[in-house]
């Protein structure tokens, strides 16, 4: 069994002699484990995916140093889906990997923090110099242009969102490609939106049904459920309420897709 201690250890200053606790996090497997020296300077857990590295400092660390580049790409570099999928190739030109992946973050949290500015160095680091003079001539606008909304920075409105997220986009292209108009880049969520009236009868302007609607188990389950015998798969508004598509008038939360 996994046990969590914290251990005050005293540091002394050198020649000054001066000293102060400092807690020590230590993992122990089994209540009389021994505490090896991993153990004494640990800040904290590994993410589930690096536990493996828990006793092995140096995989990830190298001494008087610290995180190198190199580390990381010695297991994460043959990764040809992470290298070559669009929305994670940029990180074959990513010269410093703890820019967005940090570690011994308490759980739940995760190795990974994305900041999107980082982006716009990476792009600078690779540019020749008519590249360079671009990016800057977008960045001296974007500066200049108020941002849509607090959400996000002048700096992050260089960034060609659709270029990396076109399997997130939900829209089908109705809304163009200017994400940041509604989204920043730390949630998809947008705090202002007010869906339509509950009365709206146009839903499949941004909605469309599931791959179960276009089969026979439209006909002969969903419509049954229901209890709406004439009704097309455009008709949302006839057996979904606007707060969850699984409530169904009538029937109450049911999923059967």
């Amino acid at each position: 069994m996994k046990r969590l201690e914290i251990i005050y250890g005293v540091l002394t200053l050198g020649a000054l002699g001066a000293g102060f606790a400092l807690p020590i996090v230590v993992h122990r497997e089994g209540p009389d484990a021994a505490i090896g020296w991993q153990d004494m300077v640990s800040p904290g857990p590994l993410s589930e995916a690096h536990a493996f590295l828990a006793n092995d400092c140096t995989a990830c660390h190298t001494p008087h140093v610290g995180i190198e580049t190199s580390n990381c790409v010695s297991c994460h570099a043959n990764n040809e889906k992470l290298l070559s999928t669009p929305d994670t190739a940029f990180h074959a030109s990513v010269d410093s990997c703890v820019g967005c992946h940090t570690e011994h973050a308490m759980p739940p949290s995760t190795p990974t923090t994305m900041d999107h500015e980082l982006l716009i160095a990476i792009a600078r680091a690779d540019a020749d110099e008519g590249t360079l003079a671009l990016i800057e001539s977008l960045r001296v606008h974007a500066s200049a242009t108020p941002t849509p909304h607090a959400r996000i920075t002048s700096t992050e409105l260089m960034l060609d969102c659709a270029s990396c997220h076109t399997n997130e986009e939900p829209h089908r292209t109705l809304f163009g490609n200017n994400c940041a108009s509604c989204h920043s880049t730390a949630s998809w969520r947008i705090p202002e939106y007010r869906h339509p009236s509950p009365q709206s009868t146009s839903c499949v302007q941004c909605h469309s049904g599931p791959p179960s609607h276009y089969m026979g188990h439209f006909e002969m389950v969903s419509k049954r459920i229901a209890g709406v015998e004439h009704v097309e798969v455009t008709d949302c508004f006839k057996c979904h309420r606007t707060n969850s598509w699984n409530e169904i008038p009538g029937i109450g939360w049911y999923k059967h897709h």
